[in-house]
C-alpha cells in the first residue's frame, strides 16, 4: 500500500507540473557549454517501476562523449540500456562515469595516516568525495612509523564492511616509506619514517590490509628496491615511481621489472636539478610508465601539462588530486602529518620550511576543468583521464565507462567557464549526492 500510494503521488506531481521539451533541438548535438544557460527544469532523475521488485531508475542528459542527449536506464546496480533521446527536455546537465581518483589522502577534515582514522571518519571522507563526483578512490597512507601503517590499514579494511563503502574503495595504495630521504625529492613526507624497501616489512602492511593494498610507490634508486619490484608485482600489487633521484638507467630498470605508474610527475621532486640529467625526463620518454599529474593549478604550470599531455596522449595519463584533509578548511596555518603547513586563500599548501608543497586542497574535479583550459583537451579526453584510464590500468573492468552491463556510477554535471558543476552522483545506481 505504500508502495502504491508513493506511485500515486508521484503521478499526480507530474500532471501538475509537466516537463518542459525542446522540441527544435531534436538529436542535435548539444554542447556542454551550452547547457548553463539554457532554461528549463531542476532535472532529477526519477526511479520508475516497482521500487520493491526492480529499483529501476532513468537518468536523462548529454552524453559526454557525444554531447547528444541519451536515456539511460538503471536497474539496480547496473547501466541496462543507452539509448538516444528524442525531444530532450531542456536544461539536461551532463553525464559522464563517475570519477576515479588513486590518491586521496584525506578529506573533509579525515587524514587516512592519522593515528585518530576512525570507519566513522572514512565515511565521512567517501560522503564528501561523492558530492565531488568522486565514486571510486584509493585512500592513500604516507610515510609513517610502521604500527601507525599497520593500524590503520586495519581501520580502512574494517570500513570495507559498509557496502556503500566497499563500492567505493576497491583497496589502498602505500605511498611510501620506501621513497627518497632527501629534501625536495621526499617532498612533504616525514624524513624520521623514511627507509629502505623491507618485504618482510611490507608483507606486515598487506596482512594487516586484509590484502587490499592495490599500489605502492617506490624510489627506485633505493638498495634492494629491483627486488622490491618484482615482488610487488609477483603479489598483483601495482608499482609506481615516485619522490625519487633516480637516474634514467634505474628508471628504466624499473620500468623493465614491471613499474607502471609515476607518482604525480613533476612533483616530489627538488626545487633545483640538472637539466639533463634529472628524473623528469626519462620518465616522460620510457612509453611503459603511465603518469600520474595534479593539475590543481599549483602543482604543475600549463606549460608543464601541455607537455605531458602532448607526450603521454590522454589515454596514458591519470588525474589525481593528491588531497589532503585539509580541503575546505579556512586559510592559515595548521599542524599536518607532524609539520605547520600552510593554506593560502588561493587554496594553495605549503610547506613553509622545505619551501614543497603539501598536498592539494582542491579535487579531481578541478583537474578536469584545467586540463581543457591549459591543454585544449576535450571533455571526452579530460573524463578520460580522470576515470577510463584508472578503470583500465587497475583492472576495475565494471566501470570508468557507460555501457550496458557496467556498474551505474555516475556523475551528472554543468560546465560554467569550463569549471565542472557537480548536480548528482551515483553509486551502484544510488543517488549518493544531490545539489
Amino acid at each position: 500500500m505504500r508502495y502504491f500510494l508513493l506511485f500515486t503521488f508521484t503521478l499526480f506531481v507530474a500532471a501538475q507540473f509537466p516537463i518542459p521539451l525542446n522540441t527544435q533541438n531534436k538529436m542535435k548535438p548539444v554542447g556542454p557549454e551550452q547547457t548553463q544557460d539554457t532554461p528549463g527544469h531542476d532535472y532529477i532523475p526519477l526511479c520508475v517501476g516497482n521500487l520493491k521488485k526492480s529499483k529501476q531508475m532513468k537518468i536523462q542528459a548529454i552524453l559526454y562523449s557525444s554531447n547528444l542527449p541519451v536515456e539511460i536506464l538503471i536497474d539496480g546496480k547496473i547501466i541496462k540500456e543507452i539509448k538516444p533521446l528524442d525531444n530532450p527536455p531542456r536544461g539536461l546537465p551532463v553525464v559522464c562515469p563517475g570519477f576515479i581518483d588513486v590518491q586521496v589522502n584525506g578529506y573533509a577534515g579525515v587524514s587516512f595516516t592519522d593515528h585518530d582514522l576512525s570507519v566513522e571518519g572514512i565515511k565521512k571522507a567517501a560522503e564528501g568525495l561523492w558530492e565531488e563526483g568522486v565514486t571510486t578512490f584509493l585512500p592513500t597512507i604516507i610515510t609513517a612509523d610502521g604500527a601507525t601503517i599497520r593500524s590503520n590499514l586495519k581501520i580502512l579494511s574494517k570500513s570495507l564492511e559498509n557496502d556503500k563503502l566497499s563500492g567505493s574503495i576497491p583497496g589502498f595504495f602505500l605511498e611510501g616509506p620506501y621513497i627518497s630521504p632527501v629534501d625536495g625529492f621526499r617532498g612533504a613526507h616525514n624524513a624520521e619514517f623514511v627507509r629502505l624497501p623491507d618485504w618482510d616489512e611490507f608483507r606486515s602492511f598487506i596482512e594487516a590490509s586484509g590484502d587490499k593494498i592495490i599500489k605502492t610507490t617506490i624510489a627506485p634508486e633505493l638498495e634492494g628496491s629491483m627486488n622490491f619490484i618484482d615482488k610487488c608485482r609477483k603479489a598483483g600489487i601495482v608499482v609506481a615511481i615516485g619522490h625519487h633521484n633516480g637516474s634514467a638507467e634505474q628508471i628504466h630498470e624499473a620500468a623493465q621489472r614491471g613499474a607502471w605508474i609515476s607518482t604525480h610527475l613533476g612533483n616530489g621532486c627538488a626545487n633545483m636539478i640538472h637539466r639533463h640529467n634529472n628524473p623528469l625526463w626519462a620518465q616522460m620518454a620510457d612509453d611503459r610508465l603511465t603518469p600520474t599529474i595534479i593539475a590543481d593549478g599549483f602543482h604543475l604550470n600549463p606549460d608543464e601539462l601541455s607537455v605531458f599531455y602532448k607526450v603521454k596522449g590522454a589515454h596514458n595519463l591519470l588525474l589525481i588530486s593528491d588531497i589532503t584533509k585539509l580541503a575546505g578548511l579556512p586559510p592559515g596555518a595548521y599542524d599536518w602529518n607532524g609539520k605547520k603547513v600552510l593554506l593560502t586563500p588561493e587554496g594553495k599548501l605549503r610547506l613553509p620550511d622545505l619551501d614543497v608543497l603539501a598536498g592539494a586542497s582542491f579535487s579531481i574535479r578541478r583537474g578536469i576543468g584545467n586540463m581543457m583550459k591549459y591543454t585544449g583537451c576535450s571533455l571526452e579526453e579530460a573524463i578520460q583521464m580522470a576515470s577510463s584510464n584508472q578503470a583500465r590500468i587497475f583492472g576495475w573492468h565494471d566501470r570508468g565507462s557507460i555501457e550496458a552491463g557496467k556498474r551505474a556510477d555516475l556523475v551528472l554535471f554543468d560546465i560554467e567557464n569550463r569549471e565542472v558543476i557537480v548536480r548528482q552522483t551515483i553509486l551502484g545506481g544510488e543517488v549518493v549526492f544531490i545539489k
